[in-house]
């Protein structure tokens, strides 16, 4: 384990980075006009049967130190038949995790963000392993779950805020919450659906679930798969994100309403998949004053921060992704 994690630091430090710009991307369905600006790092271990390719993008490859301590907990990984592939400076996510896929050469594509934390050894094999007893899974994620060492600050906006953890399944589930930060698909299923949509700022989870769906595929959350995606460590930080994400989020209604997909934050196959502008707004307002009477102060910040980021998004109508 040692001298692997030694080999992909090593290579990580040596900066054989090659450019994604001319890296064809001929499956995508929805593709970004402008080339990538990003740079891309593959490692391959030759003795690899690389049945399985693992993309992370990334704005820095450093996220403030979270990205090196991922590197490390993928090393300590016990399932080896793995590539690697990050890539860097592209600020469209789905162009980035489409540059990877277009490289890959795995059977599987497993996604991480570069602050995930991987406290399973297990977690690769376990998902493969989903995978390949059960043809009808397109996609299979893990469970978020708060860190035992979390402080009072994260453990309060984890439990507040839907989407940010949950407790964990103890079967396979048919679910809504498989996410980008830890998640595995078909590498032949995700470029036959046309890959990630590059066109859109936010909404790209639902929007790649819903794909998948189409095809008559289940999106499943998978029990004992457990990961941890931290939000922002303090509020100032967390309320400048919820504001990007408002901003982005009215770039894609106002462009791309045909690809705002409802986000239900509960395990389950069966919900709208699409509502109306107004029955979503009046949801919101109507959820704030729920959480307003349960004393839910972090949730409602963030929903007025959000609030605001999308009505100046909206105004605005502008690209909102590298804000």
């Amino acid at each position: 384990m040692e001298k692997r994690f030694k080999e992909i630091l090593n290579n990580f430090q040596s900066g054989k980075w090659q450019s994604a710009a001319g890296i064809g991307r001929w499956f995508v369905k929805h593709a970004n006009p402008e080339r990538s600006p990003g740079e891309v790092w593959h490692y391959s271990p030759e003795k690899s049967k690389k049945y399985l390719s693992v993309i992370i993008p990334t704005c820095d490859a450093n996220r403030n130190g979270y990205f090196l301590n991922l590197l490390s907990q993928i090393d300590s990984q016990d399932y080896n038949d793995f590539e690697l592939i990050v890539v860097r400076a592209d600020p469209r996510q789905g162009r980035a995790i489409n540059t990877g896929a277009a490289i890959a050469n795995g059977r599987y594509l497993l996604t991480l963000d570069d602050d995930t934390s991987l406290p399973d050894p297990e977690t690769f094999q376990k998902l493969v392993t989903v995978m390949e007893a059960d043809s009808e899974i397109g996609i299979a994620g893990g469970n978020n779950v708060i860190p035992k060492n979390a402080n009072p600050f994260i453990r309060r906006v984890m439990r507040e805020i839907p989407r940010r953890s949950w407790e964990s399944v103890q079967s396979i589930t048919d679910s809504d919450l498989a996410e980008h930060p830890c998640m595995i698909m078909g590498t032949q299923e995700f470029k036959q659906i046309g890959g990630e949509n590059e066109l859109i700022p936010r909404g790209l989870d639902p929007y790649l679930r819903e794909e998948f769906r189409k095809l008559g595929m289940r999106v499943v959350v998978v029990p004992e798969v457990v990961y941890h995606h931290l939000p922002p460590a303090n509020l100032n930080k967390l309320l400048r994100q919820f504001f990007r994400n408002g901003r982005q989020a009215a770039y894609t209604n106002r462009n791309y309403p045909q690809w705002v997909i409802e986000t239900p934050d509960t395990h389950g196959r069966e919900f709208v998949a699409q509502r109306p502008f107004c029955y979503r707004a009046a949801r919101y307002l109507v959820n704030m004053v729920k959480r307003a009477f349960k004393g839910h102060l972090i949730y409602l910040t963030v929903s007025l921060a959000y609030a605001a980021g999308f009505i100046r998004g909206y105004v605005c109508y502008r690209d909102e992704t590298r804000a």
